[in-house]
């Protein structure tokens, strides 16, 4: 090996073994920070980009979440009045049955079609109360509403609306019934059935489209879960492989200090050659 003052090549092998280690400790030092293996584009191009994908489906998937929950809500708001309008139909059948009986006096006739009245009033306030953010599924105010039911917005979820208004095509029930007279009363008892009916088919539709909605809600939740461990298996360090690498590193770069103190002691060698 050539010995010379002005260049020292074992000084500069050195220092460019130990710049390497200084890159490499700050590149595992920045892993421990963040906990990422890839943080951005410069540290592995292709894994990144897919990453940012996938981050992006994940928060378009948070979107259609929210709007399923809306819809889940809007349905069980309609379901609940639903369910309590069959329960007043049911109370209301008990008047009428008893209206019919062609022995009734004036007096009680008035008194059962004045608890009829009522619950017929219910109807129409817990039909007008039914609302959730806006939408009513039961008043007839929209034929229905379409909800998200992927990241691309290309697919919906359609909930259609069931009109239990009084006088409608579901209830039958108009909004001057009365059990005044006995020709009233029944043609009452023949429109109630009906209502009966058609109100609980109704009721079983509004169920089984929350049922689909919730099922739905449920698979975009574990898609999600699913999309967010790709993420991370693509993208996280390992930070047990990491803490051994950080030791590792850190005793390189202490023996890289001393191996470039030493070659930088080498040219003290050429006055030993020029000594008396």
């Amino acid at each position: 090996m050539t010995l010379s003052v002005h260049t020292n090549a074992g000084a500069l092998t050195a220092l460019q073994n130990l710049n390497q280690t200084n890159r490499d400790l700050n590149m595992v030092q920045n892993r421990v920070n963040t906990g990422f293996r890839v943080t951005g584009a410069k540290d592995n191009a292709a894994i990144y980009a897919i990453a940012q994908n996938m981050r992006a489906d994940i928060g378009a998937l948070n979107a259609v979440d929210q709007s399923l929950n809306r819809a889940i809500s809007i349905s069980d708001v309609a379901l609940a009045a639903g369910e309590a309008i069959s329960d007043i139909l049911v109370q209301m059948k008990e008047k009428v049955l008893a209206a019919n009986d062609s022995s009734l006096d004036q007096v009680s006739r008035n008194a059962y079609n004045e608890d009829f009245v009522a619950l017929r009033n219910q109807i129409n306030t817990i039909i007008e109360n039914a609302i959730f953010d806006g939408a009513n599924l039961i008043d007839g105010s929209v034929a229905s509403i379409e909800v998200l039911a992927d990241a691309e917005a290309q697919n919906v979820i359609t909930v259609t609306s069931e009109d239990l208004s009084l006088s409608g095509t579901i209830m039958s029930i108009t909004t001057t019934m009365s059990l005044t007279t006995l020709t009233a009363a029944s043609s009452a008892l023949t429109a109630l059935e009906s209502s009966i009916t058609n109100v609980n088919a109704a009721l079983a539709r509004i169920g089984s489209t929350g049922k689909t909605l919730e099922t739905h809600e449920v698979f975009v939740g574990k898609l999600q879960d699913t999309l967010e461990t790709g993420v991370g298996n693509l993208v996280d360090a390992d930070l047990a492989t990491e803490s051994a690498r950080l030791q590792a590193l850190q005793v390189q770069q202490q023996l890289g200090v001393q191996a470039l103190s030493i070659a930088n002691q080498q040219p003290q060698l050429i006055l030993s050659l020029f000594g008396g």
